[in-house]
């Protein structure tokens, strides 16, 4: 069957909307778990306008239709969607309530009541639109060969690497419900009943997640809402008692059973679906965040210690690919597609790998400015010499999660002085916030600036936020914390493992991004009076020197930079053949 052109499927979807009684339906890019990570059966958002980014949401009016997007998409989309169909609009400078206040008003909007938190429905509430849930989603009933959803089995996440028990962590849960007078908890999230379960699964191609809710009872006892034959005997065997297995299905009747009690529900994590179906069960709502994920995000000693295992591994797989690259491309026959597939190859050979930890941004020349570009057969170019390749990866491994972005210079030649400017200044802003030392109770937004600062001095800046938090063999992008202006006030806290990733855009010419991961630890100064926290860098591969201008850099600048590779060298370089530890020994030389 030949799918329907983008025309056809924005007016499918038109055609039911007058007989679900709206004018108007609001089309996230989420699923009912409101993840950036969606199985294909949840690719709405792509399946209606073409637009493939993780982050995004669509309005449908009978006369018009926009996507909106943050600013790593803001190239992506317009090449995405016709724009005869769909307009482009930055979320941020124009969100989708103020769009929807101009265009929308007196119309009855339509929504899926579990593709939207109740915050998210919150700030899309405004005067004279008429916000309608629906009981059936019209989108899905247009797309008429939509996948299945997953059946990935869930499967026991060892004690060697979750590092705590799921007892333990459940009765700390639970105790945590109890002092707060509440009866339960929903967890919406997967990567929370993972945490919770010690489970992983594979519903995600890069996020090891079995999909499914669970309400986690102030008892500590569970019940986990997934269809029953992704969860086998040995998994049963390892939730023990006090975790129930039930049929998505039975959900409901879960949740009348919490009649007059006091339930709580994440307004941030928690499809609306729950709070409406609780409110009518003549349960009480507590509106807090989900118990489980700051613990998750406060790594214990067993992931701290498995992370940094798992980034001294995958660094090998990277010194293999990066002295590969450097032998090839300046011959000119490498494309975006093969370079990003000979760094998998590299990582397929590592222990303990099971997957990238998202698809490989691999960006040559003008392609490096989309920030977060995903090559296609269609897009594939070739890498030339003497142009900036980025390539921005991770991996998944059982005792840990990477996340590496790294700038290169194609040669044979020299690079511009400009471009060595400005990946130096965002080497500058990486190594400022790398070395932080700050009190206990700052929180990610206080410190982005640190990273733009050597930016800012010249009327630079980039269009993302700084860094985002990262899982133990769960997701890549994981919350409450994060370096970005826009982000939520979570003071950091011991054990967070968080990216460090300025960068900078030049459109139509290059990409510059520089990532490493950074663990947050107790910081030694006798002299402080109070507790302060500094970073430890996980993440080992040298930066490439033929984009360092070493006169830009402060002689503390410097200093940490060939400290930095220097142990790079001596953690990694062991662990290589007689001629990647060369490439790496030249790689890593002080500047």
């Amino acid at each position: 069957m030949t799918s329907p052109s983008p025309a056809h499927r924005l007016a499918a979807l038109r055609a039911r909307l007058a007989g679900a009684g709206v004018q108007g339906f609001i089309v996230p890019r989420s699923d009912e778990h409101l993840g950036e990570y969606v199985p294909p059966s949840a690719e709405r958002l792509a399946w209606l306008t073409g637009f493939t980014g993780s982050a995004g949401m669509a309005i449908v009016l009978p006369d018009r239709a926009t996507v909106f997007t943050d600013g790593r998409y803001t190239l992506q989309v317009r090449d995405q969607t016709d724009p005869a169909l769909w307009e482009c609009r930055h979320i941020t400078d124009e969100p989708p309530a103020e769009w929807l206040k101009a265009h929308g008003t007196d119309l009855a909007i339509g929504y899926d009541p579990w593709l939207h938190s109740v915050s998210a429905l919150e700030r899309l509430a405004v005067p004279g639109v008429h916000l309608v849930p629906l009981p059936a989603n019209p989108v899905d009933a247009a797309w008429a060969d939509r996948p299945a959803p997953p059946l990935a089995e869930a499967v026991p996440h060892a004690l060697g690497q979750a590092g705590k028990p799921s007892e333990e962590k459940r009765a700390e849960a639970a105790a945590a419900l109890r002092d707060a007078g509440e009866a339960a908890a929903v967890l919406a999230d997967p990567h929370s009943a993972a945490w919770l379960l010690n489970i992983r699964g594979g519903d995600l191609a890069h996020t090891p997640l079995a999909l499914g809710f669970a309400l986690l009872h102030a008892d500590a006892r569970v019940e986990l809402f997934m269809a029953p034959e992704k969860v086998p005997a040995e998994t049963r065997v390892h939730l023990g008692n006090q975790v129930v297995v039930r049929p998505r299905e039975e959900l409901p009747r879960a949740l009348d059973a919490l009649r007059g009690r006091r339930v709580r529900i994440d307004a941030d994590a928690t499809p609306a679906w729950f709070t409406d179906w609780l409110k009518q069960a003549g349960a009480e709502i507590s509106i807090g965040e989900d118990p489980c994920r700051l613990p998750r995000a406060c790594k214990n000693a067993v992931e701290r210690d498995g992370a940094r295992a798992a980034h001294r591994r995958d660094a090998v797989a990277m010194a293999r690919f990066l002295s590969w690259f450097a032998a090839q491309a300046p011959k000119g026959k490498l494309t975006e597609i093969s370079a990003a597939a000979q760094l998998l190859a590299f990582r397929q050979d590592v222990t303990m790998f099971r997957a990238e930890s998202f698809p490989a941004i691999s960006g040559a020349g003008e392609h490096g400015a989309i920030v977060h570009y995903r090559v296609t057969p269609e897009t594939d170019r070739r890498i030339a010499p003497d142009e900036v390749y980025l390539i921005d990866s991770g991996a998944q491994y059982l005792d840990g999660t990477t996340d590496i972005t790294r700038t290169l210079w194609t040669g044979p030649g020299v690079a511009a002085p400009e471009l060595k400017d400005r990946v130096t200044r965002v080497l500058k802003g990486h190594i400022a916030l790398a070395t932080a030392r700050f009190p206990a109770g700052v929180a990610g937004p206080h410190l982005d600036a640190l990273a733009r600062r050597p930016l800012w001095d010249v009327g630079l800046d980039y269009d993302h936020g700084t860094g985002h938090g990262v899982g133990s063999f769960l997701s890549v992008h994981e919350g409450p914390v994060a370096f970005s202006r826009a982000a939520r006030i979570v003071p950091l806290r011991e054990g967070m493992i968080l990216s460090d990733e300025p960068g900078f855009y030049a459109a139509g010419e290059y990409g510059i991004r520089l990532e490493n991961l950074l663990l947050v630890l107790p910081a030694d100064l006798p002299q402080a009076t109070r507790p302060f926290l500094c970073f430890e860098t996980l993440t080992l591969a040298p930066f490439d020197r033929a984009l360092i201008e070493p006169s830009l850099l402060t002689s503390t600048e410097r200093a940490w930079l060939d400290a930095y590779h220097a142990r790079v060298l001596a953690e990694v370089g062991p662990e290589l053949d007689a001629a990647t530890a060369d490439w790496l020994r030249a790689a890593c030389a002080p500047l």
